[in-house]
């Protein structure tokens, strides 16, 4: 387990996301300052909206900047469950690439998977950022327990992204996944969670205290990572 797990607490979600937002603007500058360009993987889900306009109003190359999903639903682009549709509604306008890793649906998920690995194969890695969200059950990016999940946590070192059918599927979201890897989260310059709430502030500390034998995919992320971890929590 990473020594340096550091928790910022704030009083209400409106906070948090002046802070991450600030946090994450300071990483897309530092990349563009040391090399010309930034590449960030972002989550999809209601939490980080807030944090998302607040980032969008920052002046930065914009043109500069590589956004993929920290995981997608293998659902047609524009659909209501797409991550890169939300990323992307709020990023483009402003000049960033968003990259689609799932560009239309499909019934064979593991292709989907093989298809956005080989996407972000083109990109410049390691990630600048990889910013994370995390679920009731403990899942991350979309790191769920079922047939795929070992294979998320503990794939060839060089595969970014693969595709998951998460078991049981979640109500809000049926469908099968794309997901980084665990892989390519932790290799990321630097990784950051932003959550809200008692009930997942409590499966995180538990999930970091349980390391590598965690019953939650994000303690099995977590677990051994070489770098430090920021993690921003609000009521």
């Amino acid at each position: 387990m990473s020594e340096e797990i550091e928790w910022w607490e704030y009083d209400d979600a409106a906070e948090m996301a002046d802070a991450v937002a600030g946090d994450v603007q300071f990483i897309i500058e530092s990349a563009i300052d040391a090399r010309g360009a930034a590449v960030i993987a972002l989550p999809g889900g209601k939490t980080p909206v807030p944090i998302y306009e607040k980032l969008t109003q920052a002046k930065l190359d914009w043109k500069r900047v590589t956004i993929v999903p920290t995981d997608e639903r293998v659902v047609p682009l524009g659909d209501a469950l797409s991550n890169v549709t939300m990323i992307g509604k709020a990023f483009i306008p402003k000049g960033a690439r968003v990259v689609p890793i799932v560009p239309q649906a499909t019934k064979d998920y593991k292709a989907a998977g093989k298809s956005a690995d080989a996407l972000m194969q083109d990109l410049h890695w390691p990630l600048d950022l990889c910013l994370l969200g995390v679920g009731g059950d403990g899942h991350t990016a979309s790191i769920f327990f079922g047939a795929d999940y070992d294979e998320a946590l503990n794939g060839p070192k060089e595969r970014r992204a693969l595709g998951v059918m998460p078991d049981p599927l979640p109500p809000e979201a049926p469908v099968a996944r794309v997901t980084l890897s665990r892989q390519g989260i932790v290799t990321a310059r630097a990784l950051m969670i932003a959550v809200t709430g008692d009930a997942k502030r409590k499966v995180i500390e538990t999930a970091i205290k349980q390391g590598a034998g965690s019953n939650y995919p994000i303690g099995r992320v977590l677990a051994d990572a070489e770098l430090p971890v920021d993690i921003h929590w609000a009521p």
